[in-house]
């Protein structure tokens, strides 16, 4: 069965239910309607005869009192009145005469004992139990259906005469249910005759009106079949054969699905596109910004932030505003980039120097769609600080002497360690002859041969340095609180500083500083530069060290009040076995800044060695970057320590 016809089905079936359940409450409501005009007819009567019987009643005792006061006497008096009067008689009887649901007609007294009636059997009999009319109006539909349309019954509506606050008589109008059943009949005929052919109408028009709403289905379909073998989601059919299926609700349903698996496609790489882009403008230090034709940013790098000098969480803040909301002409660089968007010219790296004395370079590129008289649809702009741009240079220099020496010390240590040896044995060879000979003569000889002896040791040493820095590192990455891994080297420092009179501060942030590390590497760079700083201050001094969050990195600053770097010497700090101090390997720094490369970090150092300045001293700023969602992902450590092989 096609989906169509069961539609159709289904709207025909809920129509038909609606009906049905209308025309039960129609029917009811008619009913009930019925029964209230019923009973308010038949209280009429009641009250009438009630009305004749109060009559009666005064007219005959006043013509003939009872003989005494007792009940009995008044019983009998009030019987003989009612039985006597002829006008209540004929009142009693033209009610069961002329209405057509009364059956009988009595009075009783208040036990209960037929005074009167229009049934002479019943005379002087006690009356039966019968439903009240009253009861049967107040009840359900259910109850009003069981009451009247069951087995014959006889119900009652009464009305009471009061003496003295009690009941005196009682006036009882029987109405049978079959007389009701036959006056109900007519109507109730029209009405179920009524809401047959409702049913069957509004059946009949709602399989009309879901054809005629499914009808639009046909012509989506073939639209959307088009569509799709216009994207080649589908193949045409052959000439001469038929769909699969010719249910159009199927056909529309495949169809949407394909091109619903198109676009999660699509969209699986736009996210994945906007992912890359994103996290290539995290980490970039350029600020990048990209502008609509109408001059409102949709596109902010995080370090924009860093140029206008603005929180780091700004970033959000500024989508969506206009060139003049986010640079302010009252500021160097806001004016220079205001005046190239109001030149309409393209800008190639333009300098423009700040109010800190910090230098930027502003470039403007215009985007065109290629079509002329189009105008742009857009404008890139980008902010770069020459500082950075100098720094990160020096940091690629740097990176790249290192690499350098490390290829370079591995073949040499390799090279230079088999002969070392074997002169290291062949010279005891020699100083064992020597010491055999046991002639004086040969003291001198001796001497020379532990010259020797001591140099090649040395040598061997500085080899063995070689093989050291130039050997792998294995890193065992876990994410750390970097408070803490700094925390456990400055307890490990803290007594040697002390006795060297070197008093400590450290600034901590208050939230955590995530990082992944190699907690025994980070530890040991950081032990590398309070044992520099301490040594730079021989007779005690200051060192700060200050955890804080730079963007997405972590930094590590650490400033002591020493004798301070030359300038001069300040370029050649990193380099393998450069030293000023006279004990000094000249590997420390080295290795610290290749921990920090091999952590994705950087390293970098700021000094003054003027005596005079109040700010001399050194201060080495190590960044590493924050976690983000990588923790206890074991891909990651396996393979930082791939790319070290």
């Amino acid at each position: 069965m096609q989906l169509k016809t069961k539609l159709v089905l289904s709207l025909s079936a809920l129509t038909c239910a609606i009906v049905l359940i209308l025309s039960t409450l129609f029917v009811s409501e008619l009913l009930r309607q019925r029964i209230e005009q019923t009973v308010a007819a038949n209280d009429v009567l009641s009250h009438e005869v009630l009305l004749m019987t109060r009559q009666a009643v005064e007219a005959g005792l006043r013509a003939q009192p009872p003989i005494d006061r007792s009940d009995e006497a008044l019983h009998a008096a009030v019987t003989d009145a009612l039985r006597s009067n002829t006008a209540l008689a004929d009142v009693m009887n033209a009610v069961v005469r002329y209405s057509p649901t009364v059956q009988d007609v009595s009075v009783t007294d208040a036990h209960g004992t037929i005074l009167l009636s229009t049934d002479p059997d019943a005379l002087d009999q006690q009356a039966s139990f019968r439903t009240s009319l009253s009861s049967v109006r107040d009840g359900g539909i259910a109850y009003q259906t069981r009451q009247v349309f069951g087995k014959p019954r006889v119900f009652d509506s009464s009305q009471t005469l009061v003496r003295n606050g009690q009941p005196f008589l009682i006036v009882h109008v029987g109405v049978l249910s079959t007389f009701l059943r036959n006056s109900y009949a007519p109507w109730l005929k029209a009405a179920l005759l009524f809401a047959g052919l409702a049913g069957l109408a509004s059946i009949i028009a709602a399989g009309l009106l879901a054809n005629l709403a499914l009808f639009p289905i046909e012509q989506i379909s073939q639209r959307l079949e088009h569509l799709t073998l216009a994207e080649g989601l589908a193949t045409p059919l052959l000439p001469g054969t038929r769909p699969k299926t010719n249910d159009a609700v199927v056909r529309v349903t495949r169809t949407i699905d394909r091109l619903g698996q198109q676009i999660r496609s699509t969209e699986a790489g736009y996210s994945a596109l906007q992912a890359n882009l994103n996290q290539m403008l995290d980490t970039l230090r350029d600020g990048v910004l990209l502008f609509t034709a109408d001059h409102r940013s949709i596109m902010v790098s995080d370090a924009v932030a860093y140029f206008l000098n603005l929180p780091e969480d700004s970033k959000q803040d500024m989508v969506g505003l206009r060139i003049e909301e986010i640079f302010h002409p009252e500021t160097a660089l806001g004016a220079a980039v205001l005046e190239a968007f109001a030149s309409g010219r393209t800008v190639n790296a333009e300098t423009v120097t700040l109010e800190d004395g910090r230098q930027v370079q502003i470039t403007l590129d215009r985007i065109d769609d290629g079509l002329a008289g189009t105008g742009s649809l857009g404008t890139l702009l980008t902010l770069r600080d020459t500082e950075s741009a100098l720094q990160l240079g020096q940091e690629l220099e740097v990176s790249r002497r290192l690499a350098a020496i490390g290829k370079l010390t591995a073949g040499v240590g390799h090279e230079v360690k088999n002969p070392i040896n074997a002169m290291v044995v062949h010279l005891e060879l020699l100083r064992a002859k020597i010491a055999a000979a046991g002639n004086g003569a040969c003291e001198g000889a001796q001497r020379h041969v532990d010259i020797l002896a001591g140099e090649m040791q040395r040598l061997d040493r500085v080899v063995q340095t070689l093989a050291d820095f130039s050997r792998p590192m294995e890193l065992h990455l876990h994410e750390h609180d970097l408070r803490q891994v700094v925390a456990a080297v400055i307890e490990l420092m803290g007594v040697e500083l002390a006795e060297n009179n070197v008093h400590i501060l450290v600034e901590n942030p208050h939230e955590i500083v995530p990082v992944r590390i190699d907690a025994e590497l980070i530890r040991q760079a950081l032990l590398n530069l309070l044992l520099n700083a301490m040594q730079a201050m021989p007779s005690g001094g200051d060192l700060s060290i200050t955890i804080k969050k730079d963007q997405h990195f972590a930094m590590v600053q650490i400033a002591d009040t020493g004798e301070g770097i030359p300038p001069e010497l300040l370029p050649r700090i990193f380099e393998l076995y450069f030293t000023t101090k006279s004990t000094g390997s000249g590997i420390g720094l080295a290795t610290t800044y290749r921990i920090l490369q091999m952590h994705g970090g950087a390293m970098d150092v700021l000094s003054n060695s003027d005596p005079a300045s109040p700010q001399r001293g050194t201060t080495f700023t190590l960044r590493m970057p924050l976690t983000t969602g990588i923790a206890n992902d074991p891909r990651k450590v396996v393979t930082a320590a791939s790319n070290r092989n």
